[in-house]
């Protein structure tokens, strides 16, 4: 039998028992990942699996089952399954469950991959984080890290409605980590980002890290930060690196805009929203400068793909447009209970877990500046960049982050370098506050973004570029 004779098998089964709606997923993903510890091999983990799980809808009661079977007779018992623990589901008495309209697609997706990731061999791929790693050493980290991951997933997707879906998704990436230990102070830094960069291309997304050239330098960063003049507290003009500012989108507008969370359907991992579908299309967000995509269709971000995990093409959509809350993450059933037509944003991180709304790449259009330009123009400030901390309310408004790195701004110039520079403040009023952008876009990967009970890991992506911020309170420490 081929995938998508099972899956089909088991969309025919869920219906025979009564169900009104089924899909099912065909997975097989094989992970790798491989991490140095100074100068040496600290691990090496092969994973592979595969499984169906089935969805089925009896009417206002959702049914999941999923098992790493892939004979006929597994997916008929999962379908079944499924359809009788909707029928439970349904007997509990609740606001009746929709889906908005779909049509039934008939396709194929893989993303660009010049160089297989699991082609590579090891011995390369090894030789590449021990170099980095001992360069750090060398000069100057106590503890040298580095890491790369690689995922291949293969999808197959059938509907009772008609979809017959198939995509090949690969995904890699890696990082390295230089941490120096002083009188009792610890520091750290990173590159290219906090948990490295991530993105759904091949290994020559790894490659143009050239992680060993920067080997060095964030040695010598993390030693230059143990005496470096703490940041001060206060009140200023803050200017974000687009790194952090990729994670304050994530925080404090991706999860905010996930519709499960705002119908308060969902309140895992720090609760559920300050947003109100009232105000949707009204709300004022941040200055006119503040423009978030919802785009899956981006080229080698990490949350981009071909259909989402309830077959809806991948399409661009504005969440945020010149300031004004305009758009939301949605799937078909959440969007039919608020009213909206459209979905999109449904994504498993396997077989075995039910499709949830997730984010996909949520990113910042970029602006007009350069960020040589915000500093020129900017005579008293602090520049911050890349993650250390984060920390953000149950309502997804009241933040505080930490970052590894800090300097002074003087009269339009980068000064001393600042250690444990931390920033604090109010989602919206933010966001309003941002006043110069960059055009410098990178599309950040995140690929630990936890959400839902049982937990769920998403691939996420996040275009960002350097911002400027007013008023702005930093040096926050307890």
């Amino acid at each position: 039998m081929t995938h998508f004779d099972v899956a089909t098998a088991a969309v025919q089964a869920a219906l025979d028992a009564g169900a009104r709606y089924a899909d099912a997923r065909v997975m097989h993903r094989r992970y790798e990942s491989m991490s140095a510890r100074n100068g040496e091999i600290e691990e090496l983990a092969q994973h592979e699996d595969a499984g169906i799980g089935v969805r089925a809808l009896v009417g206002s009661g959702w049914g999941f089952s999923a098992v790493p079977d892939l004979t006929d007779a597994a997916a008929r018992a999962a379908g079944t399954r499924a359809a009788k623990i909707a029928a439970a589901s349904a007997r509990v008495p609740g606001p009746g469950t929709g889906l908005i309209p779909a049509t039934g697609v008939t396709g194929s997706w893989s993303s660009d991959c010049r160089i297989d990731p699991l082609g590579v061999p090891l011995s390369d791929k090894g030789d590449l984080l021990t170099g980095a790693t001992r360069t750090m050493t060398e000069h100057g980290a106590d503890l040298a890290e580095g890491i790369y991951q690689v995922w291949d997933t293969g999808k197959w997707f059938v509907s009772s409605e008609g979809h017959r879906i198939d995509q090949h998704i690969r995904e890699c990436g890696a990082g390295i980590w230089a941490t120096t230990v002083g009188d009792g102070e610890t520091q750290r830094r990173s590159y290219p980002s906090h948990r490295g960069q991530y993105g759904t291309a091949g290994w020559e997304l790894v490659d143009s890290l050239d992680l060993t050239a920067h080997a060095a330098r964030i040695a010598q960063e993390a030693r230059e930060l143990l005496t470096a003049p703490q940041c001060p507290a206060g009140e200023t003009t803050l200017i974000l690196g687009g790194e952090q500012l990729a994670l304050q989108i994530h925080e404090s507008v991706g999860h905010a805009i996930e519709l499960d969370r705002i119908l308060g359907w969902e309140a895992a991992f720090a609760g559920t929203s300050w947003l109100d579908l009232a105000q949707l299309g009204s709300l004022r967000y941040g200055s006119e400068l503040m423009n978030i995509t919802i785009d899956p269709t981006i080229p080698g971000a990490l949350g981009s793909f071909g259909f989402d995990d309830e077959g809806t093409p991948a399409a661009k959509r504005d969440a945020v447009r010149e300031g004004r809350w305009v758009g939301v993450l949605a799937g078909r059933d959440s969007a039919a209970v608020a009213g909206l037509d459209y979905a999109g944003s449904v994504r498993a991180d396997g077989w075995s877990r039910l499709p949830m709304v997730r984010m996909t790449n949520v990113g910042l259009e970029p602006g007009p500046h350069t960020l040589d330009e915000i500093i020129a123009a900017t005579d008293d400030g602090v520049l911050m960049d890349v993650n250390r901390s984060w920390s953000i309310d149950d309502k997804r408004l009241n933040f505080q982050f930490g970052c590894e790195i800090g300097w002074e701004v003087k009269n339009g110039r980068r000064g001393r370098m600042l250690r444990n520079p931390t920033y604090t403040g109010i989602g919206p009023r933010f966001w309003r506050s941002m006043d110069m952008l960059s055009a410098e876009s990178v599309a950040w990967g995140t690929p630990n973004c936890g959400k839902g009970q049982p937990g769920q890991i998403g691939h996420t992506g996040h275009p960002a570029a350097p911002a400027r911020f007013t008023n702005v309170r930093v040096g926050v420490r307890g």
